[in-house]
């Protein structure tokens, strides 16, 4: 770096962190951070249908008459948590479509500990999605279920609605990971070259601290330097920290994902494309995406850095669906179900479309 630049901005840190106002906001800002742990997410009331040591079903109490025939269940992604869905009051998808009347469920999936680095995706697909499906049935009195997923969790929906069709009623993905070989992110690239053998040949299950140093380096200024002087700018802003510090301890809280489920994922679906080329197994099954004729709304965020429209968008040519339709949405990955823009703009026609069908 030229030695009059680097004087240069010394000099503005020094004047900078020196000056007694400024000392006061980040004394302040260390405080907040500290005690992010304490900050309230998932506030909709709801019941914990069921429970094991890898996920809770959760059902959310009904804000208004439902008038929607049909339970939905959301199934969430393995990364990160699932308060995403419910941050808070004015930034609460599952509030949202409670709004309107909907029945809703949650698969909140829970940290595998190293007794579960075997668990599979067949695990998740044929045992925790079919028997929480087959729960809201006996509870509902119902034949079928609207499905709903988000990422990871859309791809694992679409896995479930091949081989049980019947049970679905009709399916909702969010930013799905399906064509791997038109996604052009950056964990695509890194998961192509990843060798995920040796990785797991030293840890049980694929760490947190990898999963979190892999998201946290696709933006490196923007989820460095910058948010946090973004932060100190609207330090007077309560609604903007409150939402700041609820999404930071979203991006925190990243647990592990089970060992094997994570070896094929990497291996299948980024590194093989098998998904795509309806060539995937899981357990005694091929998933063939051809299969599907349940009607679907396939949802894409237009500048997702996670999972490229590209990625998500063929998903309307590989399915058999009469009544298919795909929304475009101008956000990310997280705005497109966890911002402003999308309690106005995503939600109501995402839960309108369910009503419609």
């Amino acid at each position: 770096m030229n030695e009059l630049l680097y004087n240069t901005l010394t000099n503005e840190y020094l004047t900078f962190v020196k000056d007694p106002k400024n000392i006061v906001k980040i004394r302040e800002i260390r405080k907040l951070l500290s005690n992010i742990e304490s900050i309230k997410t998932g506030l909709t009331e709801c019941e914990v249908v069921k429970e094991t040591n890898l996920y809770r079903l959760l059902h959310y109490k009904p804000t208004k008459e439902q008038n929607y025939k049909y339970p939905l269940l959301i199934v969430y992604a393995l990364i990160n948590k699932s308060y995403i869905f419910d941050l808070q009051q004015n930034k609460s998808w599952i509030s949202k479509l409670l709004e309107q009347g909907i029945n809703v469920y949650l698969l909140d999936w829970k940290s595998p500990s190293k007794l579960d680095k075997y668990t599979s995706i067949d695990d998740y697909v044929n045992l925790f999605i079919y028997d929480c499906i087959e729960i809201i049935k006996d509870i509902e009195t119902t034949d079928q279920v609207s499905l709903q997923g988000y990422c990871m969790g859309a791809t694992m929906c679409l896995m479930y609605t091949t081989l049980y069709q019947k049970n679905v009623r009709n399916l909702t993905t969010i930013a799905p990971v399906v064509d791997s070989e038109k996604d052009t992110t950056v964990i695509k690239n890194m998961a192509q070259h990843m060798d995920i053998d040796k990785v797991l040949s030293y840890h049980d299950n694929f760490p947190y601290e990898l999963l979190y140093s892999l998201y946290a380096s696709l933006k490196p200024f923007k989820q460095g330097v910058n948010k946090y002087l973004t932060l100190f700018n609207n330090l007077e802003d309560e609604s903007f920290v409150q939402n700041f510090l609820r999404i930071e301890k979203w991006l925190y809280d990243t647990p592990p994902i089970a060992g094997e489920t994570f070896r094929q994922w990497i291996k299948d679906i980024y590194q093989k494309n098998l998904f795509a080329k309806n060539k995937m197994i899981v357990g005694d099954n091929k998933i063939n995406l051809s299969k599907i004729k349940v009607p679907l709304l396939n949802l894409v965020a237009d500048a997702d850095h996670l999972v490229s429209p590209g990625c998500s968008i063929p998903l309307n040519d590989l399915v058999s669906s009469t009544d298919k339709s795909m929304m475009n949405f101008p956000t990310g990955h997280v705005g497109l179900i966890a911002s402003g823009y999308s309690q106005k703009n995503v939600v109501p026609r995402v839960g309108k479309w369910i009503l419609s069908h």
